[in-house]
């Protein structure tokens, strides 16, 4: 049995309970594509993850917040995570640590999102205003860390996630890259001993590419609590379309 995990309630979804989350991200450089791409995502994500990253102005705090007002108004109550991944974890941007906190501190106060990702390893100070600022708007804090190197050994990948939940995240997500099979059970199997023994709060783990996809769809039975799929673009190593993962994730939650 796994310990008590206090779910996170954005808008009208629960994650943390049921069946799993599945998160879409867009990835639009322009509004106009932003548009299309949620126009495509509509009804086939429970939470729609913003890479602010891509975004043309990203580095302009008032074009970021019109866009976030623009996508939370097309949504329509569909949650919205709004994620500035840096070149560090794989992103799109180089940014130093003061401007990566204004900006995702922005993205919190906007009104406009229900969770914002922040990357756990940026400076301690930076971080820790970034989750004041979203807790004070009553925003929920994604706790990031994404490794694609290689798969870190399961006690470092528990290490990790309760730093995470130490700082005071509400969700606490790691990404590796294996290079085996037995790195994905090494993910895996870390999911389940932070979960039955550590976790407060809801996990999201998963290991990338095609070695690791079995822990996408998978990853509940262990204790992720949501997942990535995509429309269209893949926006990482992995990813698989939304309408089969939904598929999937409920055949694996009824016969649980």
């Amino acid at each position: 049995m796994g310990r008590t995990i206090t779910p996170v309630r954005v808008a009208d979804v629960t994650i943390g309970e049921g069946a799993p989350t599945i998160i879409v991200p867009v990835t639009g450089r322009t509004p106009e594509v932003l548009r299309e791409q949620v126009a495509a995502v509509a009804g086939r994500a429970d939470v729609v993850e913003w890479r602010v990253d891509f975004f043309h102005a990203a580095d302009d705090h008032d074009a970021v917040r019109a866009q976030s007002a623009a996508l939370a108004e097309q949504l329509q109550g569909t949650p919205l995570l709004a994620t500035c991944r840096t070149s560090d974890e794989g992103g799109e941007i180089e940014i130093d640590d003061d401007a990566y906190a204004d900006l995702t501190v922005a993205l919190a106060e906007s009104g406009s999102v229900h969770l914002v990702d922040v990357e756990y390893r940026r400076d301690r100070s930076a971080v820790e205003r970034i989750v004041a600022a979203a807790h004070a708007r009553g925003v929920a804090v994604v706790a990031s860390n994404h490794d694609f190197d290689g798969t870190p050994p399961k006690d470092e990948i528990v290490a990790r996630l309760r730093q995470m939940q130490d700082l005071g995240a509400d969700i606490c997500k790691i990404a590796v890259m294996p290079r085996s099979t037995g790195d994905v059970l090494t993910l895996l199997d870390a999911t389940r001993t932070m979960h039955e023994e550590y976790a407060e709060r809801p996990l999201i783990t998963m290991s990338m590419g095609g070695l690791g996809v079995v822990s996408r769809i998978a990853g509940q039975v262990f204790g992720s609590a949501a997942t990535f799929g995509m429309v269209g673009t893949a926006s990482a190593p992995g990813q698989i379309d939304a309408d089969e993962l939904r598929s999937v994730l409920e055949v694996l939650h009824r016969a649980g």
